[in-house]
């Protein structure tokens, strides 16, 4: 069954096309990688598939609702969980969790032990009394993941999630995603440029390229298909992307991400 279905989904901005008539489609379940150089229009995708931003053509349809007509629906229905930080960092974790379970309107009785819940889920059940600016990078990326999960959605969008963190915590966001997708069947649709971290975790990847999708597939399928027996996913990214990870506008990049690094430390 599918949980997303897009339909010449077109993003402009003036002469800019920043998403291109762009059709996919998720099953449920399904962990999906959207992989692509900076610029490529992943994360204007994913802005339009939550209803942050309106598509210029086409439409989608998330967990059965049209995103241009029935928007409230669809914000219902998923997580999102930005590359810049959502937990404030004044707050504790319990504290956190308490917000965003009146923000997505959990029924009074269930608050309390929804928020026990996802703590304890997430690892964090020792930290819940712990002001958020104390936490590790990991800490607090699995404590807002636990937020975005809260009214239990259908379908979890994640912007670079590991942004800046180190392999260890990389490590401990992974499988608390790998066990969030086996307890809940939640679908997962996730950007990101460390290719190791795609390879690993999704079921199939799209690579974009100036607003198109170039290739899609399972990482064995998109290795294959360029002709290497010893491709890497990092050759195939290359391989679609123009031959290159670096794009300009790095330093604007390397700048956010250094910023997005010492808030999470």
């Amino acid at each position: 069954m599918d949980i997303l279905t897009t339909n010449g989904l077109t993003k402009r901005f003036g002469d800019l096309t920043a998403v291109n008539h762009v059709n996919i489609s998720l099953r449920q379940g399904e962990f999906f990688g959207l992989l692509g150089p900076n610029g490529a229009g992943k994360t204007t995708a994913i802005k339009m598939l939550i209803t942050l931003l309106p598509p210029t053509e086409g439409t989608a349809k998330v967990a059965g609702f049209d995103i241009r007509s029935q928007s409230s629906e669809v914000r219902r229905h998923i997580g999102y969980v930005p590359q810049l930080l959502s937990a404030d960092g004044q707050l504790t974790g319990y504290e956190n969790l308490l917000i965003f379970a009146r923000l997505f309107d959990v029924p009074r009785g269930e608050v309390k032990a929804r928020v026990l819940d996802s703590l304890k889920f997430m690892g964090l059940e020792d930290a819940a009394n712990k002001l958020v600016r104390t936490y590790s990078g990991g800490m607090i990326r699995r404590l807002e993941i636990a937020q975005s999960m809260l009214h239990r959605p259908q379908m979890l969008f994640l912007d670079e999630p590991t942004l800046g963190l180190d392999p260890v915590a990389r490590r401990t966001v992974w499988e608390h995603l790998t066990k969030l997708r086996e307890n809940f069947n939640t679908t997962i649709m996730m950007t990101t440029h460390y290719m190791d971290e795609a390879d690993e975790l999704c079921d199939r990847v799209a690579i974009m390229h100036l607003g198109n999708v170039a290739a899609i597939g399972t990482p064995a399928e998109l290795k294959a298909g360029i002709g290497r027996e010893d491709a890497s996913l990092e050759d195939v990214f290359t391989h679609y992307s123009g031959g290159t990870l670096e794009t300009p506008g790095e330093y604007k990049q390397t700048s956010m991400v250094r910023r997005t690094a010492g808030r999470l430390r």
